[in-house]
């Protein structure tokens, strides 16, 4: 089993920046797609960003593509989010999840992954 814990949110300005992580233990998580979703308040969770196994192929959301990039360190067991200019409409609970699979493809429904975090709360406010 593994568990994931998602660190690195807070407040921040409207077009700044901020870098979450998301450190795994208790297994490897190697082997599995990984991806961030985020709770915007009142909402459901919604796919942000998914990074193959390797790193080498990663998945953007619309919203978020140009702005927001992927990143994972295998030999840290760690998936990183560095998330650039952000916006007010970017505030949401943000959580990391490993897939069921692998390979160069994304699953964007949150059915597909486990193992899900606390959270980490990023607010987007001047």
């Amino acid at each position: 089993q593994v568990q994931l814990v998602e660190s690195g949110g807070g407040l921040v300005q409207p077009g700044g920046s901020l870098r979450l992580s998301c450190a795994a233990s208790g297994r490897s998580i190697s082997n599995s797609n990984m991806a961030w979703f985020r709770r915007p308040p009142g909402s459901g969770r919604e796919f942000v960003a998914g990074i193959s196994s390797t790193g080498d192929y990663t998945w953007p959301a619309d919203f978020v593509r140009g702005r927001f990039t992927i990143s994972r360190d295998n030999a840290k067991n760690t998936v990183y989010l560095q998330m650039n200019r952000l916006k007010p409409e970017d505030t949401a609970v943000y959580y990391c999840g490993q897939g069921d699979y692998r390979g160069d493809f994304f699953y964007t429904g949150e059915g597909r992954y486990n193992s899900w975090g606390q959270g980490t709360q990023v607010t987007v406010s001047s």
